[in-house]
């Protein structure tokens, strides 16, 4: 929480994860370490101001919290350190962990701040992005899967968030965009074979799932291009942290990355494990 207009939709967003999931909600902000300890008597005047002023953001976010859902226990705290540190720690404790994606010092043009993406490539536990909700929910969140074993943990994720919301669910694979030997064209057969490949591989999620309405679909192009489509007007999108062909060392695929300042609705990244 951070006091940016993205920052309060992070908070309803939290809120409505929380009255779902049955927990409580706690709301926090980052303040310098020194504002936590025993006060120097020739800054004792900044400090207080500065406590004061995080308070203000705090019951402005736990405000927001409750209008959303009155029934949920909403806590602030505030957290000693940088943002990006402070809260990857909190995130150990953290079922999920919920920020606005940009702050109230973005940079024109930036869809995300320094913090939301040091939060989203190393915290330890999964992460939500809230850019802007849209106006009318419309029911249905989206997946991306690449078939990789850290892909399963995001449709599993998915598959929970929409029996919570009770919402269809649509997971799309993006078949056939280039490859080290350039751009292969589409094939009826291949594609075929994707979809069979795809369904196959929902069909264990499926069975713990019942309740929910899921469509798999294989869409030829870019994955990236194919995602932001397919989530625009979306209530949630949700990838995994990594995917097929990452780099040894890297915490966040590029597709994963890239959809950081491109998604056009909330984002989910899922840690690829625990």
């Amino acid at each position: 929480m951070d006091g940016s207009r993205t920052g309060l939709e992070a908070a309803g967003w939290a809120a409505t994860e929380a009255k779902l999931r049955g927990v409580p909600l706690t709301v926090a902000y980052a303040v310098p370490k020194w504002l936590c300890e025993q006060e120097a008597p020739h800054y004792a005047e900044v400090a207080r101001w500065m406590r004061d002023s995080a308070h203000t953001v705090l019951t402005a976010a736990q405000d927001r919290a409750r209008r959303e859902w009155p029934q949920v226990s909403v806590e602030g705290v505030l957290l000693p350190g940088d943002p990006r540190s402070a809260l990857v720690k909190a995130s150990e404790r953290a079922e999920l962990l919920v920020v606005g994606n940009r702050g109230v010092g973005g940079v024109r043009g930036l869809l995300i701040g320094s913090a939301a993406h040091g939060v989203a490539t190393h915290a330890r536990t999964n992460v939500v992005l809230v850019h802007h909700q849209p106006a009318v929910p419309r029911g249905e969140i989206v997946a991306g899967t690449d078939n990789s074993p850290g892909a399963e943990r995001a449709i599993e994720f998915a598959f929970r968030e929409a029996g919570l919301r009770g919402a269809r669910l649509r997971v799309v694979y993006a078949w056939a965009w280039p490859r080290p030997s350039g751009f292969e064209p589409a094939d009826r057969d291949s594609e075929q074979d994707a979809l069979d490949l795809l369904k196959d591989r929902l069909a264990g999620h499926r069975d713990r799932h019942p309740a929910v309405d899921v469509v798999p679909e294989v869409v030829h192009g870019h994955p990236l291009e194919v995602l932001k489509e397919a989530a625009t007007g979306a209530d949630l999108l949700v990838v995994g942290s990594r995917g097929h062909g990452q780099l040894a060392g890297m915490l966040l695929g590029s597709i994963s990355q890239a959809l950081l300042h491109h998604t056009p609705c909330p984002l989910a990244v899922v840690r690829a494990s625990s």
